[in-house]
């Protein structure tokens, strides 16, 4: 059986020289699937998906992306192999427009963007619409797109997102989960930390269930969901 493009294989760790956290936790992630991780609060759901990132020390286990062992690259030199993140908060240039903030998200591009730019139009229309308009004048679907957009800008064959819709509405929820899966069938890998567990099954190709920090479940979407002791415990019965 072939290895998934990114994994993040029994990893320990945590914060600095604090506790570990993660205690032999895997997140695993082919192209063009969605991985969805959750569990209750305080189950090391963003902090797995930051050791993917390289984003806090891993002791034991490691990280591979395409084969290669990429455990202790920073996190620029992995947005350079291609894996973009976008964190749940403070994850725009608020003063800067709409168009600027994409425009940072191509940092490392040394060619034409516009291409590129008008996709994350298509993707998100009401970003064309107010494309000049400062990014902190948003709503918080519309920032929480613009966000996204920025990381799509990078071209990137992993996107992460956590918590990508914390604080929004039902109905921007659904749209947000459309529109990840849109990104998903261009054949980028999709790994995603939620709150909203059982909406973020219903998409996801995987799913881990995470609590302190390790893996307590690990199949698809649909069988997570369709799991007893998963419903009873993480998803309300």
């Amino acid at each position: 059986m072939t290895e998934p493009f990114l994994i993040g294989e029994s990893m320990t760790g945590g914060y600095g020289r604090g506790a570990d956290i993660l205690h032999d936790c895997t997140i695993a992630v082919n192209p063009g699937e969605i991985a969805v991780i959750v569990g209750p609060n305080g189950a090391g759901k963003s902090t797995a998906m930051k050791a993917v990132f390289g984003m806090l020390n891993i002791h034991k286990g490691s990280v591979r992306l395409d084969g290669e062992d990429i455990t202790h690259l920073s996190p620029q030199d992995r947005v350079a192999k291609g894996m973009a993140f976008v964190p749940q908060t403070s994850n725009i240039f608020t003063s800067l427009t709409v168009e600027e903030n994409l425009e940072m998200g191509a940092f490392l591009r040394r060619y034409d963007i516009r291409v590129t730019m008008e996709q994350i139009f298509d993707l998100f229309p009401i970003l064309r619409d107010k494309r000049k308009q400062a990014a902190g004048e948003l709503s918080g679907g519309q920032r929480q797109q613009v966000a996204v957009g920025r990381a799509l800008m990078t071209q990137p064959k992993v996107l992460m997102l956590d918590e990508p819709t914390a604080g929004v509405s039902p109905i921007v929820m659904d749209e947000l989960f459309d529109r990840i899966i849109e990104v998903a069938r261009t054949g980028i890998s999709i790994l995603m930390v939620e709150q909203n567990a059982r909406q973020a099954l219903e998409i996801a190709d995987r799913g881990y269930v995470l609590v302190q920090g390790a893996n307590r479940f690990t199949d698809t979407g649909a069988a997570l969901l369709a799991n007893a002791d998963v419903r009873k415990s993480f998803l309300g019965g």
